[in-house]
């Protein structure tokens, strides 16, 4: 497995393209591709992993990914068990500035658009009322054709570029050059995504890799900057917010489940994540 190229299927007549993927889960793979994307998650949940950012997606919530960026949303355990009936749902915007032609991206009148779009960084989550309108422009982008649909669109990259709620996923990029360090890294996600649940030595993760503890280390670091142990943590407590969200289990049975061997570590390392004890976040969910 290596960070995956692809491109996204289009005309030489399209200056974007809007795409619906029903699926069993999301791709999850490490995969990047030129094409700038606005993700609406419709249905599923999960982890998303873009540049050093680890966090929660779910249902309703709204993405840009940069172009070139290396992510994955990898979709919960519970969506990879034989005979699962659950299902995810997107609707994807991809757009390249190549597509209309350079000089279109700068018109006067696209300004901020473009200011916007050269400030991305690795990707943004929307929050607050430009979501709710955002989502409404995208599920009307699928009802109209032509140059209305043009306008829309270019409405919607307005909207978002105006907006006071984006939420940036990562200040630090991941890096995204092809080679043999990719399949590292994707053989790396994939273990950890399956095996975080339990206790992980650096000495077995590093085998993953094909390279000694000490080297794995600078290796990880100089990829994600931040430590394995802190990446580690972050999938753990991603699993811990769902969890907590089910309402089904304890804290402290969250705690084992999510792969913690103590509930002061689990409780000190959900507080650095996400800013909430478990306590409060549960209460928040419910």
């Amino acid at each position: 497995m290596k960070v995956i190229p692809f491109r996204v299927p289009k005309t030489t007549q399209e200056a974007f393209r809007l795409q619906v993927d029903t699926l069993p889960y999301f791709y999850d793979r490490l995969h990047q591709h030129p094409e700038t994307q606005i993700m609406l998650i419709e249905a599923g949940e999960g982890t998303l992993i873009a540049g050093n950012y680890v966090g929660r997606f779910g249902q309703g919530d709204l993405f840009v990914i940069s172009s070139g960026q290396p992510h994955v949303f990898r979709s919960d355990k519970d969506y990879f068990r034989p005979r699962s009936k659950k299902k995810t749902k997107s609707i994807s915007l991809y757009f390249d500035e190549k597509y209309a032609g350079e000089s279109f991206w700068q018109l006067t009148e696209l300004l901020e658009i473009r200011q916007f779009l050269n400030r991305l960084g690795t990707g943004i989550r929307i929050e607050g009322p430009t979501k709710n309108r955002v989502t409404q422009l995208i599920h009307q982008l699928s009802q109209v054709k032509k140059v209305n649909k043009l306008i829309l669109f270019l409405t919607l990259l307005q909207e978002i570029a105006h907006s006071k709620t984006l939420i940036p996923l990562s200040v630090v990029p991941l890096r995204s050059n092809l080679n043999a360090s990719d399949k590292r890294m994707n053989d790396v996600l994939q273990f950890t995504f399956k095996q975080s649940h339990r206790k992980i030595k650096i000495q077995e993760v590093a085998a993953i890799a094909n390279l000694s503890a000490e080297a794995f280390c600078r290796y990880f670091k100089l990829h994600t900057r931040k430590t394995y142990t802190n990446f580690l943590n972050e999938v753990r407590i991603s699993h811990a917010c769902k969890l907590l969200a089910d309402g089904a289990l304890s804290i402290q049975s969250v705690c084992y489940d999510a792969g913690f061997q103590n509930l002061s570590h689990f409780n000190r390392q959900f507080k650095r994540v996400t800013g909430k004890t478990p306590k409060s976040y549960q209460l928040g969910q419910s």
